[in-house]
Protein backbone atom coordinates (compact mmCIF):
# COMPACT_ATOMS: atom_id res chain seq x y z
CA UNK A 1 0.00 0.00 0.00
CA UNK A 2 2.86 2.36 1.12
CA UNK A 3 4.86 1.61 -2.27
CA UNK A 4 1.31 2.24 -4.37
CA UNK A 5 0.59 5.71 -2.64
CA UNK A 6 4.44 6.21 -3.63
CA UNK A 7 4.22 5.87 -6.66
CA UNK A 8 0.79 7.73 -7.05
CA UNK A 9 2.54 10.84 -5.27
CA UNK A 10 5.85 10.76 -7.54
CA UNK A 11 4.02 10.40 -10.86
CA UNK A 12 0.57 12.54 -10.50
CA UNK A 13 1.87 16.03 -10.52
CA UNK A 14 3.68 15.95 -14.14
CA UNK A 15 1.48 18.01 -16.32
CA UNK A 16 -0.21 17.07 -19.60
CA UNK A 17 0.91 19.91 -21.91
CA UNK A 18 -2.35 21.97 -21.72
CA UNK A 19 -4.18 21.96 -25.31
CA UNK A 20 -4.99 25.47 -26.61
CA UNK A 21 -3.99 27.38 -23.81
CA UNK A 22 -5.43 30.72 -23.84
CA UNK A 23 -2.95 33.65 -23.55
CA UNK A 24 -3.60 36.37 -21.25
CA UNK A 25 -3.10 39.62 -22.97
CA UNK A 26 -0.52 42.13 -22.03
CA UNK A 27 -2.60 44.66 -20.72
CA UNK A 28 -4.46 42.03 -18.35
CA UNK A 29 -1.10 41.10 -17.02
CA UNK A 30 0.29 44.39 -16.37
CA UNK A 31 -3.36 45.55 -15.23
CA UNK A 32 -3.12 42.21 -12.40
CA UNK A 33 0.83 43.22 -11.50
CA UNK A 34 -0.12 46.67 -10.59
CA UNK A 35 -2.85 45.97 -8.72
CA UNK A 36 -1.54 43.16 -6.44
CA UNK A 37 2.00 45.50 -6.04
CA UNK A 38 -1.38 48.04 -4.94
CA UNK A 39 -2.33 45.73 -2.86
CA UNK A 40 0.20 44.81 -1.14
CA UNK A 41 1.70 48.28 0.39
CA UNK A 42 4.33 48.64 -2.40
CA UNK A 43 2.47 51.80 -3.27
CA UNK A 44 0.56 53.32 -0.54
CA UNK A 45 -2.61 56.21 -0.59
CA UNK A 46 -1.49 58.85 -2.51
CA UNK A 47 2.06 58.15 -3.52
CA UNK A 48 2.87 58.35 -7.36
CA UNK A 49 3.49 55.19 -9.33
CA UNK A 50 6.74 54.96 -11.54
CA UNK A 51 5.93 57.00 -14.91
CA UNK A 52 4.83 55.18 -17.82
CA UNK A 53 8.45 54.62 -19.63
CA UNK A 54 10.08 52.78 -15.85
CA UNK A 55 6.83 50.92 -15.95
CA UNK A 56 7.39 49.46 -19.07
CA UNK A 57 10.81 48.74 -18.54
CA UNK A 58 10.18 47.36 -15.15
CA UNK A 59 7.65 45.39 -16.51
CA UNK A 60 9.14 44.12 -19.88
CA UNK A 61 6.43 45.95 -21.83
CA UNK A 62 5.43 48.83 -24.59
CA UNK A 63 4.27 51.66 -23.22
CA UNK A 64 1.00 51.66 -24.60
CA UNK A 65 0.44 48.86 -22.91
CA UNK A 66 1.19 50.47 -19.81
CA UNK A 67 -0.70 53.41 -20.91
CA UNK A 68 -3.86 51.23 -21.39
CA UNK A 69 -3.33 49.67 -17.93
CA UNK A 70 -3.20 52.32 -16.19
CA UNK A 71 -6.00 53.96 -17.60
CA UNK A 72 -8.31 50.41 -16.40
CA UNK A 73 -6.88 51.38 -12.73
CA UNK A 74 -8.19 55.01 -13.22
CA UNK A 75 -11.49 53.81 -14.47
CA UNK A 76 -11.71 51.85 -11.34
CA UNK A 77 -10.91 54.17 -8.96
CA UNK A 78 -7.54 52.52 -7.63
CA UNK A 79 -5.38 55.36 -9.16
CA UNK A 80 -5.93 58.80 -10.47
CA UNK A 81 -3.81 61.10 -12.33
CA UNK A 82 -2.78 64.93 -11.22
CA UNK A 83 -2.48 67.02 -14.08
CA UNK A 84 1.79 67.32 -14.89
CA UNK A 85 2.59 65.23 -11.66
CA UNK A 86 1.64 61.76 -12.76
CA UNK A 87 -0.48 58.85 -11.78
CA UNK A 88 -1.11 58.46 -7.58
CA UNK A 89 -2.77 55.60 -5.69
CA UNK A 90 -6.16 56.48 -4.55
CA UNK A 91 -7.14 56.10 -0.67
CA UNK A 92 -9.55 53.36 -2.24
CA UNK A 93 -6.94 51.21 -4.34
CA UNK A 94 -4.43 51.09 -1.37
CA UNK A 95 -3.93 48.35 1.27
CA UNK A 96 -5.81 49.96 3.73
CA UNK A 97 -8.83 49.60 1.80
CA UNK A 98 -8.61 46.18 1.40
CA UNK A 99 -11.57 43.78 2.40
CA UNK A 100 -11.57 42.27 5.43
CA UNK A 101 -13.46 40.40 7.92
CA UNK A 102 -13.99 40.00 11.88
CA UNK A 103 -11.50 36.94 13.34
CA UNK A 104 -12.54 33.67 13.90
CA UNK A 105 -14.01 33.66 17.30
CA UNK A 106 -15.93 30.51 16.94
CA UNK A 107 -16.11 26.90 15.68
CA UNK A 108 -19.49 28.50 13.77
CA UNK A 109 -17.22 31.01 12.21
CA UNK A 110 -15.19 27.68 10.98
CA UNK A 111 -18.06 26.20 9.04
CA UNK A 112 -19.48 30.04 8.13
CA UNK A 113 -15.96 30.21 6.16
CA UNK A 114 -16.25 27.01 4.43
CA UNK A 115 -19.95 27.70 3.84
CA UNK A 116 -18.79 31.05 1.86
CA UNK A 117 -15.67 29.69 0.15
CA UNK A 118 -18.15 26.90 -1.21
CA UNK A 119 -19.74 30.08 -3.14
CA UNK A 120 -16.49 31.20 -4.73
CA UNK A 121 -13.89 29.30 -4.93
CA UNK A 122 -15.15 26.33 -7.25
CA UNK A 123 -16.45 29.04 -9.62
CA UNK A 124 -12.86 30.44 -9.78
CA UNK A 125 -11.92 26.80 -10.86
CA UNK A 126 -14.49 27.27 -13.24
CA UNK A 127 -12.72 30.59 -14.64
CA UNK A 128 -9.20 29.38 -14.18
CA UNK A 129 -10.16 26.29 -16.49
CA UNK A 130 -11.60 28.75 -18.79
CA UNK A 131 -8.50 31.29 -18.98
CA UNK A 132 -5.57 29.74 -17.60
CA UNK A 133 -2.37 30.46 -19.55
CA UNK A 134 1.26 28.86 -18.65
CA UNK A 135 2.26 30.72 -15.96
CA UNK A 136 -0.80 30.32 -13.85
CA UNK A 137 -0.33 26.77 -14.52
CA UNK A 138 3.15 26.22 -13.56
CA UNK A 139 2.35 28.48 -10.38
CA UNK A 140 -1.06 26.23 -9.66
CA UNK A 141 2.30 23.28 -10.54
CA UNK A 142 4.56 24.48 -8.31
CA UNK A 143 1.94 24.69 -5.06
CA UNK A 144 0.96 20.81 -5.62
CA UNK A 145 4.37 19.84 -5.99
CA UNK A 146 4.96 21.55 -2.15
CA UNK A 147 1.97 19.48 -0.99
CA UNK A 148 3.30 16.26 -2.73
CA UNK A 149 6.45 16.45 -0.73
CA UNK A 150 5.15 17.21 2.31
CA UNK A 151 2.14 14.14 1.72
CA UNK A 152 5.14 12.33 0.63
CA UNK A 153 6.61 12.84 4.82
CA UNK A 154 3.08 12.47 6.45
CA UNK A 155 3.08 16.79 6.75
CA UNK A 156 0.16 19.01 6.36
CA UNK A 157 1.60 22.28 4.75
CA UNK A 158 -0.76 24.73 5.07
CA UNK A 159 1.29 27.87 3.59
CA UNK A 160 1.19 25.18 0.57
CA UNK A 161 -2.25 24.37 0.91
CA UNK A 162 -3.35 28.17 0.82
CA UNK A 163 -0.86 28.98 -1.95
CA UNK A 164 -2.59 26.38 -4.17
CA UNK A 165 -6.11 27.51 -4.13
CA UNK A 166 -4.40 31.45 -4.40
CA UNK A 167 -2.91 30.36 -7.42
CA UNK A 168 -6.18 29.05 -8.72
CA UNK A 169 -8.08 31.97 -7.98
CA UNK A 170 -4.97 33.88 -9.99
CA UNK A 171 -5.78 31.54 -12.55
CA UNK A 172 -9.20 33.00 -13.22
CA UNK A 173 -7.84 36.25 -13.65
CA UNK A 174 -10.70 38.29 -11.84
CA UNK A 175 -9.32 39.92 -8.74
CA UNK A 176 -12.35 40.05 -7.00
CA UNK A 177 -11.94 36.36 -6.16
CA UNK A 178 -8.28 36.47 -5.34
CA UNK A 179 -8.82 39.33 -3.03
CA UNK A 180 -11.62 37.76 -0.94
CA UNK A 181 -8.92 34.31 -0.53
CA UNK A 182 -6.59 37.16 0.79
CA UNK A 183 -9.00 38.73 3.02
CA UNK A 184 -9.90 35.22 4.73
CA UNK A 185 -6.54 34.00 4.80
CA UNK A 186 -6.14 33.98 8.66
CA UNK A 187 -9.97 32.56 8.54
CA UNK A 188 -8.50 29.81 6.22
CA UNK A 189 -5.70 29.29 7.96
CA UNK A 190 -7.47 28.11 11.05
CA UNK A 191 -9.69 25.78 9.12
CA UNK A 192 -6.79 24.13 7.49
CA UNK A 193 -4.82 24.12 10.46
CA UNK A 194 -7.54 21.99 12.40
CA UNK A 195 -7.87 20.08 8.74
CA UNK A 196 -4.56 18.79 8.49
CA UNK A 197 -4.82 17.94 12.33
CA UNK A 198 -7.45 15.25 11.24
CA UNK A 199 -5.79 14.08 8.41
CA UNK A 200 -2.61 12.56 10.29
CA UNK A 201 -3.01 8.63 11.28
CA UNK A 202 -3.03 5.15 9.27
CA UNK A 203 -5.69 5.85 7.18
CA UNK A 204 -3.57 7.82 4.36
CA UNK A 205 -5.77 10.83 4.86
CA UNK A 206 -3.18 13.22 3.46
CA UNK A 207 -3.00 11.16 0.48
CA UNK A 208 -6.29 11.58 -0.26
CA UNK A 209 -6.48 15.05 -0.03
CA UNK A 210 -3.29 15.22 -2.32
CA UNK A 211 -5.13 13.67 -4.97
CA UNK A 212 -8.46 16.01 -4.81
CA UNK A 213 -5.97 19.06 -5.24
CA UNK A 214 -4.37 17.12 -7.97
CA UNK A 215 -7.93 16.44 -9.40
CA UNK A 216 -8.33 19.88 -9.49
CA UNK A 217 -4.98 20.89 -10.55
CA UNK A 218 -5.72 18.60 -13.70
CA UNK A 219 -8.71 19.73 -14.73
CA UNK A 220 -8.07 23.46 -14.73
CA UNK A 221 -4.50 22.43 -17.23
CA UNK A 222 -6.60 20.66 -19.37
CA UNK A 223 -9.34 23.24 -19.41
CA UNK A 224 -12.51 20.85 -18.23
CA UNK A 225 -13.98 24.25 -16.87
CA UNK A 226 -17.04 21.76 -14.97
CA UNK A 227 -14.76 19.03 -13.98
CA UNK A 228 -12.76 21.88 -12.07
CA UNK A 229 -15.74 23.27 -10.42
CA UNK A 230 -17.07 19.72 -9.25
CA UNK A 231 -13.60 18.78 -8.08
CA UNK A 232 -12.83 21.90 -6.04
CA UNK A 233 -16.56 21.94 -4.58
CA UNK A 234 -15.61 18.54 -3.93
CA UNK A 235 -12.38 18.93 -2.17
CA UNK A 236 -14.10 21.67 -0.28
CA UNK A 237 -17.00 19.82 1.19
CA UNK A 238 -15.12 16.90 1.98
CA UNK A 239 -12.53 19.05 4.03
CA UNK A 240 -15.16 19.96 5.98
CA UNK A 241 -16.85 17.51 6.47
CA UNK A 242 -13.73 15.58 7.79
CA UNK A 243 -13.05 18.26 10.30
CA UNK A 244 -16.53 18.28 11.32
CA UNK A 245 -17.22 14.82 10.92
CA UNK A 246 -19.96 14.76 9.50
CA UNK A 247 -21.99 17.08 11.55
CA UNK A 248 -22.09 20.67 10.92
CA UNK A 249 -23.37 22.90 12.91
CA UNK A 250 -27.01 24.45 12.97
CA UNK A 251 -26.32 28.09 11.99
CA UNK A 252 -29.80 29.41 12.30
CA UNK A 253 -29.73 29.59 16.10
Amino acid sequence: MAEASDAVLNTAVTPAKPERVKPVKLVDRVFDQLMERIRAGNYPADSRLPGEHELSSMLGVSRPVVRDALARLREQGIVYARQGAGTFVSAQGSSSAQLSYSPVKTIADIQRCYEFRLTIEPAAAYFAAKRRDEAAILKIAAALAELREATSHQLHRTDADFVFHRAVTEAANNHYYTASLDALKAHIAVGMHLHGLSLLGPKLGLEKVYEEHNTIYRAIAEGRADDAKSAMLKHLEGSRDRLFEGRALDLSI
